[in-house]
Parts: C-alpha cells; structure tokens; sequence
C-alpha cells in the first residue's frame, strides 16, 4: 500500500533528522541513498494523480536519478551541495543542488494535495490539487508549463478513484496522509536549512 510505504519512509527519516540533531553540535547529515530511497515511494502519488501530473512526475524521477546516481559518490545531502559551491555550479541545470531543490519541491507539492485532500470533501480533486500547484510550483515555472498543467486538471482522477488506486479508504487514507504530512515538514525544513546555512537563496 503505497501511502504506507510513503508514511514509514518519512517518518524515518524525520527520525534521524531528530536524532542527529540531538545527539551533535555540528551540521546533522542525513545519508543520500536513504533519502533517495524513501523518495521514490513518493512518485507512486504523481502517477495516480494521471495527466494533469505527468509532468511532476518525469521532472522528480529524472531528478532523483541523477540523486541516486550521486549517491555513489556523495554520502550526505549537505555533501552534494558544498561539491556545487566549489564548483560554482548550485543553479545550474543539471546540477545536483538544482536536483535537490526540485525534488524537495516535490514532496512539498505532494504535502500541499494532501493538505488540501483532507480539508475538503469535494470528490472533484481540481481545486485541491490547483491550489497546491499554485503555491509551490507555479511561480518556479515557465507560462507552458503552467498551461499544460492547467489544462490537465481536467483529466484528474476524482477523489474515490484516488482512494481506490491507493487501495485506501477516506478514514485509511486520512491516518497515512497525516502522517506524511506531519513527518514531511521536518525533512522539507532540513533541506531548506542546508541551501540557507550555505548562503543559498530559496526563491529559485
């Protein structure tokens, strides 16, 4: 059950985000191949979400490839950014801090539909997941782009057929995507904090 496999996966990792810092005076790193691994659970709700998505979902996974490629190389999130600094090349396309900065967008995105799922009752998903996309990717992407998403709602699945690609129910449902949620926060917030400790801008 993919919303449970998300669930666990951040809870997790909002765990040694906690633990980390706790137990050190210095920058907590969390290891990348771990992060890159509970991120992917996460793709599973741009494909049920169809068209309107597709593109959310082609831009993450291409991104966190190119993580989980790094993740060879590269042991921490925090790691990954001071390679770009070095090189100067944080904002370039491709880079693995642009990489980073993408897929932490994602999981905002996806903390956005979830928020907005829960405090509506509409079956018709166009307004939770409009919303959403405004406030976190929109102003991050070009006038096509934003089009072709607009247009796509249309095609969104509505909230029972949601429900059942996730082999939820409301109340189910309701229970893992708080979870998420709740445990996504802190990861989101951990990721900012690693571009504004570096002196890195987060409007881009």
């Amino acid at each position: 059950m993919p919303l449970s496999a998300m669930a666990d996966a951040f809870e997790e990792l909002a765990r040694m985000i906690k633990s980390r810092k706790n137990g050190s005076t210095g920058e907590e790193k969390l290891r990348l191949d771990t992060f890159c691994e509970a991120c992917f659970l996460s793709s599973v709700l741009f494909n049920c979400l169809g068209l309107a998505f597709k593109f959310a979902e082609q831009e993450y996974v291409a991104k966190l490839r190119g993580l989980v490629e790094a993740s060879k190389t590269f042991d921490s999130l925090g790691d990954i950014l001071d390679h770009d600094i070095a090189r100067d090349t944080v904002k370039t396309s491709g880079s693995l801090s642009r990489n980073l900065r993408r897929v932490r967008q994602g999981l905002d995105l996806i903390r956005a539909i979830f928020e907005n799922f829960l405090s509506s009752e509409d079956n018709s998903l166009k307004q939770a997941a409009s919303t959403a996309y405004a406030n976190v990717c929109a102003p991050y992407h070009t006038w096509a782009v934003r089009t072709a998403v607009s247009a796509g709602m249309y095609a969104l699945p509505t909230r029972d057929q949601l429900l059942m690609k996730l082999n939820e129910t409301n109340q189910s449902a309701e229970k893992k995507m708080r979870r998420y949620i709740n445990a996504s926060i802190p990861v989101v917030e951990y990721i900012d904090k690693l571009y504004l400790s570096r002196n890195i801008r987060l409007d881009w």
